[in-house]
């Protein structure tokens, strides 16, 4: 099975970097960007915009929406994407932009969430992959990890362990939504139900 997959990235791209090796298995807007290299190393088409080259927030978000919809995404996957998109950007892809967070949704949402699962103290911690809504980190759940949290770890090591488990779960799940297809409902998504899934994607279609 196949699909069409947008990645949106700002750095280095390490996740672009799993998904693109697990293509190539067989299994699954600023300048100096590795992760754009990284997907031109693959022949993978690249688009940029970076948000100084728009005449406004809306009008970056609207060339995004434009940019991305031309490929026919099944799915637009958030890959260390530092830009909060708009509401036509959300509404456009509703149901299938991805994203991950280095916590156990819903704890400890934002951008700090590996200190402040430190702060707080808990034992265990994780990574979600998620639906993105309009609000911080709060979009339905797809899947998650838990990462234990070990009494010598500080911000640095406890971080570098999420991100290997977090790109191990963003894999397999991509993977499994490709092949299986996926539904949702309120907030429950539900990955294994094919004609749901696309039936709820083609649903938001413009």
């Amino acid at each position: 099975m196949t699909a069409r997959l947008v990645v949106l990235v700002s750095g280095a791209g390490t996740n672009l970097q799993v998904l693109l090796d697990a293509c190539a298995d067989g299994h699954h807007g600023r300048t100096g960007i590795e992760g754009l290299a990284r997907a031109r190393r693959a022949a993978v088409p690249v688009f940029t915009h970076r948000v100084p080259d728009h005449p406004s927030r809306a009008a970056w978000n609207d060339a995004l929406t434009q940019s991305c919809a031309g490929y026919r995404p099944d799915l637009v996957i958030s890959a260390g994407f530092m830009k909060l998109v708009g509401p036509a950007f959300l509404d456009r892809f509703a149901g299938r932009f991805v994203n991950t967070h280095p916590s156990l949704l819903p704890a400890f949402p934002g951008i700090h969430a590996v200190r402040d699962a430190l702060a707080y103290g808990v034992k265990v911690t994780g990574c979600t992959v998620f639906l993105v809504d309009a609000g911080t980190d709060t979009g339905p759940v797809i899947a998650q990890a838990a990462v234990p949290i070990r009494e010598d770890d500080d911000e640095a090591t406890l971080h570098e362990r999420i991100k290997v488990t977090e790109r191990a779960l963003l894999v397999d799940t991509v993977g499994r939504m490709v092949r299986d297809g996926w539904s949702v409902e309120g907030r429950a998504v539900r990955v294994g139900q094919r004609e749901a899934g696309r039936a709820a994607a083609k649903s938001v279609s413009r």
